[in-house]
């Protein structure tokens, strides 16, 4: 069962990153536009290459690389040894869910603009759950 819902994770991740996360806009006045985890690196990209990197590895390559590890070792394609690393990962993916957060709190408190949180971003933080659970589950299998 663990092994189907870490692969479903496979499917569901690349989904979330072009879900919509957040709706903002400057004034409420105005349209809302659509923030994803894809537009907001492409953003990112174009001002500051260094931040899109550190980001780019946490929010895309962390979670799915841990998710594929986790995939190896339930059909005994890699060693259990692994796990540490990946729960490192995990630990790692966790951060971008912390940034979001702390970037809604900071614009809700200047009160310039209007955010709202889309779908999106439950998904994303149901499918970095999702993987933690499945790791926690995974280590507990191990001992």
């Amino acid at each position: 069962m663990l092994k189907y819902l870490n692969l479903s994770l496979l499917v569901l991740f690349p989904v979330a990153w072009f879900a919509p996360l957040l709706r903002a806009g400057l004034l409420p006045l105005f349209g809302l536009s659509e923030i994803s985890v894809i537009s907001g690196l492409q953003s990112l990209w174009e001002t500051d290459v260094f931040l899109a990197l550190i980001v780019t590895a946490f929010a895309l390559f962390a979670p799915y690389l841990k998710t594929i590890g986790l995939a190896l070792i339930h059909f005994n394609l890699l060693d259990k040894r692994t796990l540490p690393a990946l729960n490192l990962l995990g630990k790692l993916a966790m951060a971008d869910i912390f940034l979001i957060a702390l970037y809604i709190t900071l614009a809700k408190g200047i009160g310039v603009g209007r955010i709202e949180v889309a779908w999106g971003l439950y998904l994303f933080t149901g499918c970095i759950l999702a993987s933690l659970g499945i790791s926690i589950a995974a280590r507990k299998e191990q001992v």
